[in-house]
């Protein structure tokens, strides 16, 4: 293999070491790595025949089949950037991502013909149909790379679109080196080898996914697709299809726990439990630990732009050790060797509680459109960091997060966003302060506290919580009781579950869209 190796050489190498191993099972399908390979390589050599030239960068439409893999993995066996689209997006979207990242070929399986064929139509893109029956076309073995197509480790691997505050879809390129960074060390601090089994959690536009499908092909291992449905009550799938690790939000668990899918000792195979993207409270932990009660359980953070995780806490094995670390949640550990944190105050200097500072070989270079790097990068200069506008980024300055956290004896601890610290008449308010104090309550399964603005411009809390709707008005004393009065939230409403966006987290906009509807009501 490459001294730095692309994301398809990690592939290729399981596949030679492994032909008759299982790669994917997906859709009702399950493919060897030597069926994969060999399906990849038509598909790659395909594309250049009738088109005559490479594309510029692959888009592809993301299903849960067999066919949305074999199309990312050709566009990286051809050494073009892969651009996943989630198809819950409207036309509108995909039309505005697809002329950011220069799309020039579009992929899909007949599952998104519809939505493929509306795209087209708004942006005069190439689309192609990815049929069910390339996996059983001959050809080479596919373990090479496609003929005469490697791509350089300084390419683009993928890019992934984030919201942005202007309504416009910010692209995240990430490197092959980048990846080659961080890969090999994710397979030993999760103990990856040929007997993996991984569940996709995710869709593929969602760099969470990457954890999922990289470490078990990089490692020889399997990667299982579920159906959405069988995700909301894991426990089946997991022991069905002898999942070893998993990695998901911490909603998931909420999710589960209200459906009664997580009784004690149900997953007892699972080997290692992840969660990100939301604190993981130490009630949801152990909720899942008892349902798991072999695996080891892991709080992981990284932004999309250090490349997938950079951070990981693996919680003692007895649960009685567990530390709270601020917001009732585990905290989120140290950092790997391939990436530097620090943490800057308010005027920009060194301290132990601030925004999380990230650089090193996992951070990216900046995003797709330049004007999106805009207040998001900071240099070291003299005795404080400092804003660095339209300067060229180098590898000496700090991508800023935007997570508060403070300095942990585990590492660092998450304290929420810092565009979560609200005033609220002229007092500063951590908004994951009031989760923590409403997560206390036996009556509360979850809790989500959004600011919103009244009429007069006045910023007001709302509460939300998922659990035991007769007991509000005790609740609502709880708080009182809890919270100094200018903490309290205007409002406090039960919801039967909470919104979800895309990537599994929260939907904290349709909450604020809510608090201003009942205060209307």
């Amino acid at each position: 293999m490459n001294s730095t190796p692309t994301l398809y050489d990690w592939f290729a190498r399981s596949a030679r070491r492994h032909p008759d191993s299982l790669a994917l099972r997906a859709g009702g399908v399950d493919l060897s790595y030597r069926q994969l390979a060999t399906a990849t390589a038509r598909l790659a050599d395909d594309i250049v025949a009738r088109r005559g030239v490479r594309p510029a960068r692959i888009g592809v439409f993301v299903s849960r089949t067999a066919g949305t893999y074999l199309a990312y993995l050709a566009a990286l066996r051809l050494g073009v950037t892969v651009v996943p689209l989630n198809t819950d997006f409207p036309p509108a979207r995909h039309e505005r991502i697809i002329r950011s990242a220069g799309i020039d070929l579009l992929l899909h399986t007949a599952v998104d013909a519809e939505l493929a064929g509306a795209v087209a139509a708004r942006t005069g893109t190439e689309v192609w149909e990815v049929p069910d029956g390339y996996r059983n076309r001959e050809r080479t073995d596919g373990t090479g790379p496609a003929d005469g197509y490697n791509a350089d480790p300084d390419d683009f691997a993928y890019i992934v679109f984030t919201s942005g505050s202007t309504g416009t879809p910010k692209g995240v390129p990430i490197r092959h080196r980048n990846l080659a960074h961080w890969l090999p060390y994710v397979l030993d601090l999760f103990e990856a080898g040929p007997d993996v089994r991984v569940s996709q959690t995710s869709d593929l536009a969602w760099d969470l996914s990457v954890w999922n499908v990289w470490l078990p092909w990089a490692a020889g291992g399997a990667l299982v697709v579920p159906e959405r449905t069988e995700l909301l009550v894991p426990s089946r799938h997991i022991h069905d299809d002898g999942i070893t690790h998993w990695f998901s939000t911490p909603s998931s668990i909420t999710t589960a726990r209200m459906l009664g899918d997580l009784e004690p000792g149900a997953m007892p195979g699972l080997r290692w439990s992840l969660f990100g993207g939301e604190p993981l409270t130490l009630d949801k932990a152990r909720a899942w630990r008892e349902a798991a009660p072999h695996s080891v359980i892991a709080n992981v953070y990284g932004p999309t732009e250090t490349t997938v995780t950079c951070l990981t806490y693996r919680a003692p094995a007895d649960p009685a050790e567990w530390p709270r670390a601020a917001l009732g949640a585990l905290p989120l550990g140290p950092a790997y060797p391939t990436v530097e944190c620090a943490v800057m105050d308010d005027d920009g200097r060194p301290a132990d509680e601030g925004e999380l500072l990230i650089r090193g070989p996992q951070r990216f270079d900046g995003y797709l459109d330049p004007a999106d790097d805009v207040g998001r990068f900071t240099r070291w200069q003299g005795d404080r960091w400092t804003m660095t506008e339209g300067e060229p980024l180098t590898a000496e300055h700090w991508y800023r997060t935007g997570d508060r956290v403070r300095r942990h004896d585990d590492g660092y601890a998450y304290l929420g966003r810092m565009d979560n610290q609200v005033k609220v008449n002229g007092y500063r308010i951590e908004t994951g302060e009031i989760e923590a104090v409403l997560r206390l309550h036996e009556a509360v399964d979850e809790a989500a506290v959004v600011p919103w603005h009244a009429e007069d411009g006045t910023v007001e809390l709302a509460a939300f919580f998922v659990g035991d709707r007769a007991r509000q008005a005790e609740l609502e004393d709880f708080l009182a009781e809890q919270l100094p009065n200018y903490m309290v939230p205007r409002q406090l409403s039960w919801i039967e579950r909470f919104p979800h966006n895309v990537n599994g987290k929260i939907d904290r906009r349709r909450l604020v869209d809510l608090a201003l509807t009942l205060a209307d009501a």
